[in-house]
C-alpha cells in the first residue's frame, strides 16, 4: 500500500491553512472600511444640516429684513434716496447698528441714536446672516478676542493714539461738527467694541486688520474693560471730559472762593 504524503509549507503549516495574521487582516480591513464609511456619512449629513439651518437662517433674516428695513434700504438692500447701500457691510455691521438700537433709525438726524434694542438676539442674527449672504463684509468676531484678557497698557497706548482725539483718552466720548458726536463708550459690550473697529460706524473710521491688527483691538479692549471696572485713581473725575471741565470747576469754585472771601473781608471791616 503506497503512503500519499502531504506537502507541507515552510515552517511546518500544512498546505491550503490560512495564516492566523490573515485573519487578522482581513478583520482590521473590514473595520477600517466600516470606519472610513461611517465617518463619511457622518460627515456629509452634519454638513447637510448645517446648510439648510443656514439657509433657514438667511430665509428668516430676509422677511425681517423685508418688513423693518426695506423702506429705507431697499428690497434687495441696493439702498435708496433714505438709506445706503447694505452690501458687503458684512454681518459685523448689521449686528452693531441692530444689536444696539441704532436701527432701525427713530428719526432722521445728523447720527443714528443708541436706544432701546427692536430685535431678540436670534433676529439680529438672521438679519445679519442675510445681509452677510449678499456680498462678502466683515465677520462676527471670534470670540477669543473679546475675552478681555490682552495687554492694557498696549490698548491704552493705542486708544490715545487713534481714537482719543474723539472719544476722549478716559472713553468719555465727545462733541463733533455739525451736531454730530463720539459717543461714551463705557459699558459697551465687547463685541460691539470690535465691531465699530472694523466697520466704521457713523462718523468713525474703518479700522481694518491692516491698521489695526486683531490682537492690538483685543488690547484696546482690554484697556476700555479696566476703565469700566476702576474708578479715577484722582477723585471725583468730573466726568472725564478733561482740561476744559477741569479749568471750568477751578474758575467757578476757586475763583468764586476767593471773591466771596474778599467779600466777607471787606464786610467785616466796615
Amino acid at each position: 500500500m503506497t503512503t500519499i504524503s502531504t506537502p507541507k509549507q515552510s515552517g511546518g503549516r500544512k498546505a491550503g491553512r490560512r495564516s492566523p495574521l490573515a485573519s487578522v487582516a482581513l478583520i482590521a480591513i473590514g473595520l477600517l472600511f466600516t470606519g472610513g464609511a461611517y465617518a463619511a456619512f457622518s460627515t456629509s449629513t452634519a454638513s447637510a444640516e448645517t446648510t439648510a439651518a443656514s439657509q433657514q437662517t438667511v430665509g428668516e433674516g430676509q422677511k425681517l429684513f423685508a418688513a423693518n428695513c426695506a423702506t429705507c434700504h431697499g428690497l434687495a438692500a441696493e439702498g435708496t434716496g433714505s438709506g445706503p447701500s447694505l452690501i458687503g457691510v458684512g454681518a459685523a455691521s448689521v449686528d452693531f447698528q441692530v444689536g444696539t438700537g441704532r436701527m432701525p433709525m427713530q428719526l432722521n438726524g445728523p447720527q443714528a441714536e443708541k436706544k432701546a434694542v427692536q430685535f431678540t438676539e436670534e433676529q439680529t442674527a438672521a438679519l445679519a446672516a442675510y445681509v452677510a449672504s449678499l456680498a462678502p463684509g466683515p465677520a462676527l468676531p471670534d470670540a477669543s478676542l473679546l475675552d478681555g484678557e490682552g495687554d492694557a497698557a498696549n490698548g491704552a497706548e493705542l486708544f490715545r493714539i487713534n481714537c482719543a482725539m474723539c472719544h476722549n483718552v478716559a472713553g468719555a466720548g465727545g462733541a463733533l461738527t455739525q451736531g454730530k458726536y463720539a459717543p461714551a463708550l463705557a459699558g459697551v459690550t465687547e463685541k460691539h467694541i470690535y465691531e465699530a473697529m472694523v466697520t466704521g460706524p457713523q462718523n468713525m473710521p474703518v479700522f481694518n486688520d491692516m491698521n489695526i491688527s486683531p490682537e492690538s483691538k483685543r488690547d484696546i479692549i482690554t484697556y476700555l474693560k479696566y476703565l469700566d471696572t476702576n474708578p479715577s485713581p484722582g477723585g471725583f473725575a468730573l466726568g472725564a471730559l478733561g482740561p476744559v471741565s477741569e479749568g471750568l470747576f477751578l474758575w467757578i469754585f476757586g475763583l468764586g472762593s476767593i471773591v466771596a472771601l474778599t467779600v466777607w473781608i471787606t464786610a467785616k471791616s466796615n
